[in-house]
């Protein structure tokens, strides 16, 4: 087993105005100049100015990524605050308005807005995205076949984007639902192999349709840039801990998945038909969702599958040293996900009598001082820590 497995974490930021609490329109240029030197090649723009994203280093382990994540989260917020500006790392804003966000002037970014119309002014929304290293010698769509059947839980997990165009959205994670406006998102076609992966791809460009494989937007799949796994799924996650928590469980699965003799042999077109089922259950529902497991005639609840993910990942884990990982998502599902926190907040403050802005003014404060908060890590460079 691998101890050492490479990842990444990439992490989208909406820019909040302190005063209104909306997402910021037009961050002033200085601002955004300032985090971009700040960061370096670390600082990512993203599609709207009001968004941006840190694309990390190459990490070996989550201490690791937590202190930098830490750093570059308290630096961006201390620059954005000199212009009375927060940071919130969360699904979707309860307060944005996707008919005043402006793009940003990148040639990219507005190819998008040309190509994909309403649904790119629309898609106001910020994910967490971690990329693992898979060895050159395995094929990473066998891989990613592996891994694919776990995907949901980690939606359930990371949900944080149930208020959409401030309103609840009666979703855990509308950012999902938002994602199925596009093409080439939610659960990957079903591939036997890289073989047929590269033959989907190639008859793609050759059409026209598509430029290169990086307009191909999975939940998961095989990076252009990166010899990596990209899992693109889970929603931004407030607090660090919960990031961290779901970065490492995502590694752990693709150590697991490469350590098998034959990885991703089991999963089959049904397979597919059940991860699909299972994301509908997890957006909408998120961790209070009913699961289908293949092989297994009734349901499973989140606690339940995280049992099993134990069972059958616990000696990768202990060879890994992330065993913390499973104590710390049974906290997420304990405390409940950020969507359930967001909800508490908000119908605490409408039973009080404030009106819908208030009550989701209130929740963007929560969000500011959780994206705000430190992780708590083990001295174990491995572990994730599992207190509050």
């Amino acid at each position: 087993m691998n101890s050492h497995l490479n990842f990444g974490i990439e992490e989208e930021y909406f820019i909040t105005d302190l005063i209104t609490r909306r997402m910021a329109c037009k961050p002033p240029v200085a601002a955004i100049q300032a985090s971009e030197a700040a960061l370096g090649s670390c600082f990512a723009y993203e599609m709207f100015q009001g968004q941006i994203e840190v694309a990390s280093p190459i990490f070996t382990g989550v201490a690791e990524a937590a202190q930098y994540l830490t750093a570059t989260r308290r630096t961006l917020r201390q620059i954005l605050d000199g212009y009375g500006l927060g940071l919130i790392s969360v699904g979707s804003h309860p307060l944005a308005d996707w008919r005043v966000q402006q793009p940003t002037g990148h040639p990219h970014f507005l190819q998008l807005f040309e190509d994909f119309q309403r649904v790119a002014r629309r898609s106001l929304l910020s994910g967490l995205h971690v990329h693992v290293e898979v060895p050159s010698h395995l094929d990473r769509i066998q891989v990613m076949n592996e891994v694919l059947p776990w995907m949901p839980l980690l939606l359930a997990l990371s949900s944080s984007s149930p208020f959409w165009d401030g309103a609840d959205s009666g979703f855990m994670s509308y950012r999902q639902t938002a994602c199925d406006e596009w093409p080439r998102m939610g659960i990957p076609e079903f591939f036997e192999d890289q073989r047929a992966y590269d033959a989907y791809i190639g008859l793609l460009i050759q059409t026209g349709t598509i430029k290169q494989a990086g307009e191909c937007w999975w939940s998961v799949r095989p990076s252009a840039k990166y010899p990596t796994l990209e899992m693109r799924i889970t929603d931004a996650c407030p607090r660090l801990d919960d990031a961290l928590c779901i970065a490492s469980f995502f590694r752990l699965l693709v150590a697991y998945a490469i350590e098998q003799p034959r990885p991703g042999s089991t999963y089959s077109p049904v397979s597919r038909w059940v991860v699909t089922e299972n994301r509908w259950r997890a957006k909408r529902f998120g961790a209070h969702a009913a699961f289908i497991i293949e092989g297994y005639d009734r349901p499973f609840s989140a606690e339940q599958w995280l049992s099993l993910a134990q069972q059958v990942l616990g000696d990768a884990a202990r060879k890994m040293g992330v065993e913390n990982v499973f104590a710390q998502a049974r906290r997420i599902l304990c405390r409940g996900t950020s969507a359930d926190r967001q909800r508490r907040v908000y119908e605490h403050a409408l039973h009080s009598g404030q009106d819908v802005q208030a009550a989701l003014s209130q929740v963007v404060d929560q969000l500011l001082m959780e994206t705000s908060k430190a992780p708590h890590i083990r001295d174990d460079l491995h572990s994730v820590a599992c207190e509050s």
